[in-house]
């Protein structure tokens, strides 16, 4: 036997470092294409749910579908007791509550109590607020977390939602939608 056919092919010696050439290729791809970071609800553009919900705390309302509708757009907050990023939008929704804007809180699976405490330590901006316990709610709005937080115009049309936090930084995107809902 010769030597040439224990060697096999000259270009399986480049193949690691074609393979690696092309592994580098695609993660610079990925990393200097611009990603669409907005998420599209299939919402969007579609009626609440019907929906009646008990009342979460004994001094505000419960809530229903019924309630979006009528005079301007409204805000419905997704939100828990639990739910850490919800105290960090506490403050955001207090000042789009000062600002006039109506807003109606969905509480997800949470006790009475829990949801007092946490409306009493963060402040409450909610005109109304039903209890959610089985996530119906939730899931019918095309919520997946909490906090979420859904622009509704007068008619009970989803306008726009917003996943994650509200922060300070989100407030004239979330009046903007607001206004666009109003018009």
């Amino acid at each position: 036997m010769t030597g040439a056919t224990s060697k096999g092919p000259r270009w399986a010696l480049w193949l690691p470092l074609i393979v690696f050439a092309a592994f580098v290729v695609l993660v610079l791809f990925g990393l200097f294409r611009p990603a669409d970071r907005e998420v599209q609800s299939a919402m969007i553009g579609k009626p609440l749910p019907e929906f009646a919900l008990e009342p979460a705390v004994a001094e505000r309302p419960g809530l229903s579908s019924a309630d979006f509708r009528g005079e301007g757009p409204r805000l419905l907050n997704v939100f828990a007791s639990w739910c850490i990023p919800c105290r960090i939008e506490a403050p955001q929704l207090d000042a789009l509550s000062k600002a006039g804007v109506e807003i109606h809180g969905v509480a997800i699976r949470d006790t009475r109590e829990d949801v007092e405490d946490f409306l009493s330590q963060y402040g409450n901006p909610f005109a109304r607020i039903g209890k959610d316990d089985l996530s119906e709610v939730q899931l019918g709005i095309g919520s997946s977390g909490v906090p979420e937080t859904f622009v509704v115009d007068a008619n009970g049309i989803i306008r726009y939602q917003h996943i994650g936090v509200i922060r300070a930084e989100d407030m004239d995107l979330i009046m903007a939608e607001l206004r666009k809902a109003g018009a």
